[in-house]
């Protein structure tokens, strides 16, 4: 059972309650993380949470996650989804297990976002069903090993 997770969140999700609210729903990124962190910490488990509009500072966190002991990664990259190599080198270097979380159904959005660097080295992907989907991740990783 993971122990030690840790919750990233890529650009504009700061934004989140304000930014294109209909897409995006009303709660805040605050309200994710406080929700995360209570469902992690009630199964007895630690999960840290961290945001950056920038790339290599997410890079960076990711590499840190892998001498810091986390267990399982759950990452909404935002728009880097659909740019980043890197990222995904990233994660795939670590060799830590992750879900990509996407609040909206990038399949029923533009065409440039239905391709997802992640994915396909992914434990899973959940898009389209709003915050939940951050629970539902973290619930997947929770009972993973």
């Amino acid at each position: 059972m993971a122990r030690n997770l840790l919750l990233l969140n890529g650009p504009n999700l700061n934004l989140l309650g304000t930014r294109e609210p209909a897409t995006y729903g009303a709660s805040t990124l605050a309200d994710v993380e406080q929700a995360a962190q209570a469902q992690a910490k009630a199964a007895g488990a630690q999960l840290a949470c961290y945001q950056s509009n920038h790339e290599g500072a997410l890079i960076d966190r990711i590499h840190a996650a892998r001498t810091e002991g986390v267990d399982f990664i759950v990452i909404n990259p935002g728009g880097y989804t659909h740019t980043s190599i890197a990222l995904r080198d990233a994660l795939a270097g670590v060799a830590l297990p992750f879900i990509e979380v996407h609040i909206s159904n990038i399949y029923r959005r533009e065409e440039f976002r239905h391709h997802s660097y992640l994915s396909a080295i992914a434990q899973g992907t959940i898009c389209g069903l709003g915050i939940e989907g951050y629970r539902l991740a973290i619930d997947f990783a929770l009972k993973s090993s």
